[in-house]
């Protein structure tokens, strides 16, 4: 196993983009990204309802965004 000292700057990026993937998707579950839309030409509307379409809802019994925060500042 390759120690921090060892990795490059791109190594060090992938490692720790990694650990946030991990532990978001342990505390808010995994959710799918939409494909690239081309949104040239698209009215109001259908961009409204694009979004309510896509739109993250969190797990049942996830904590509220208050309680995250709640949690941050006791630490």
């Amino acid at each position: 196993m390759t120690t921090i000292a060892e990795m490059t700057i791109e190594d060090l990026k992938e490692f720790v983009d990694q650990a946030i993937d991990k532990r978001l998707t342990q505390m808010l579950g995994s959710f799918e990204i939409a494909e690239e839309i081309d949104d040239e030409g698209e009215s109001w509307d259908e961009i409204r309802d694009d979004v309510e379409r896509h739109r993250w809802t969190p797990p049942p019994g996830a904590k509220s965004s208050l309680e995250l925060l709640r949690e941050d500042q006791d630490r």
